[in-house]
């Protein structure tokens, strides 16, 4: 099968998204199947290059910042995207477009779709759903949210990522939804065997903006000066500035280590080094980085929002707190710092956890989805 993808994010740009598509479209490609993924351009990445078995082409969009899509990048790739995708279905004729976010890629299959004939797949990831991320969508959702239902109503399928993603997505949009969990490859994130850091590090990985809720990761270590720990803070943002001058403020410059933004297969070497993932996050579809952290055995310490319940069995490999639930995060963290044996147990839980999330039953159930999707009888 022949499959074109659209998304504004795809590694190195964006944040989980963009590793779920680069994710799926890799390991379909070791199934026999090709792919074109359509992407923003930033920096000096190459145009056109192949990657992982996989045919990617960075589209110039307006896009400035690897972390972040503002709404004239989001216009700039509505519009290339368009024209490189109907280059592609003219000469490629591809079977299927698989469109990440309704918003901004879903607008241009959507036109594609109209023109060609061509049947979409749309996989929602949260932000692209009215209410999903008010604090960065909210204002310039009030104007396109008029013309969103006809992306989801005319998709030949849809897919969100998380429970609570289809259930938000089904208060707006009266149209079949499926859910497919963000999956990792757990043959690839595999952390051997597991030992606690002498001291324990916790993990932060995101983007530095107020989703994320970067400033209550400084806030929580500060009520745990009394123990041994460092911080790795992993990523970029408008808001980094704020954290570390709370970070000097607070006088914990020689505990925190802040990375910028990097490579993922980097990410993935600070988990291997880390024993717990601290996400305050405001909201979430199913993040990425908490799957991936699973998969690397480490204990987990995340906000009670959107999809990430999914990823906490209770007890077992992590807890859960509401995000301006400052004490709560304390008390958990100070009971995994301050006990290395259950911090040890509550870890390797974690690994065995992650088996509901492996990859290959995410990639087998997208194959079925885009067999049907491509077969529809209205084609």
């Amino acid at each position: 099968m022949k499959i074109l993808v659209l998304t504004h994010e795809y590694p190195p740009v964006g944040g989980g998204g963009g590793k779920v598509a680069q994710d799926l479209c890799q390991h379909l490609a070791r199934r026999g199947h090709s792919f074109r993924v359509l992407t923003a351009h930033w920096d000096s990445l190459p145009g056109t290059s192949v990657e992982g078995g996989v045919q990617v082409e960075r589209l110039v969009s307006g896009r400035s910042q690897p972390f972040k899509a503002g709404l004239t990048a989001m216009a700039g790739y509505i519009t290339t995207s368009f024209f490189a995708g109907l280059r592609a279905i003219r000469t490629w004729k591809p079977d299927l477009i698989h469109v990440h976010f309704a918003v901004p890629a879903g607008v241009a299959a959507w036109w594609l779709s109209r023109l060609t004939g061509v049947p979409y797949v749309l996989t929602a990831h949260l932000g692209d759903v009215p209410g999903g991320v008010p604090e960065k969508t909210g204002r310039w959702f009030r104007w396109v949210e008029p013309f969103t239902p006809p992306i989801w109503k005319d998709a030949a399928r849809v897919v969100a990522v998380s429970h609570f993603t289809r259930e938000l997505a089904l208060s707006h949009y009266a149209v079949p939804i499926d859910v497919i969990l963000n999956g990792v490859d757990r043959d690839l994130l595999n952390p051997g065997t597991l030992q606690v850091g002498t001291p324990p590090r916790v993990v932060f990985a995101g983007r530095f903006v107020s989703q994320k809720n970067p400033l209550q990761v400084v806030r929580i270590m500060a009520g745990l000066t009394d123990l041994p720990w460092t911080c790795a803070m992993i990523g970029d943002g408008p808001l980094r500035p704020a954290v570390e001058a709370e970070i000097d403020q607070l006088g914990l410059r020689d505990r925190f280590t802040l990375s910028g933004w990097i490579p993922a297969e980097e990410v993935i070497d600070w988990y291997r080094r880390s024993d717990i993932l601290l996400l305050p996050s405001l909201s979430e579809g199913l993040p990425v980085v908490g799957v991936q952290a699973m998969a690397m055995g480490l204990a987990l310490v995340l906000s009670r929002v959107g999809g990430s319940p999914e990823l906490v069995e209770k007890g077992q490999n992590g807890y859960l707190l509401e995000p301006d639930d400052l004490p709560g995060f304390i008390s958990a963290l100070r009971e995994l710092l301050s006990d290395r044996a259950h911090l040890l147990a509550v870890r390797q839980a974690s690994r065995v956890s992650s088996a509901r999330f492996d990859l290959n039953s995410v990639v087998a159930a997208y194959e079925q989805v885009f067999t049907q999707a491509a077969r529809r009888p209205d084609r």
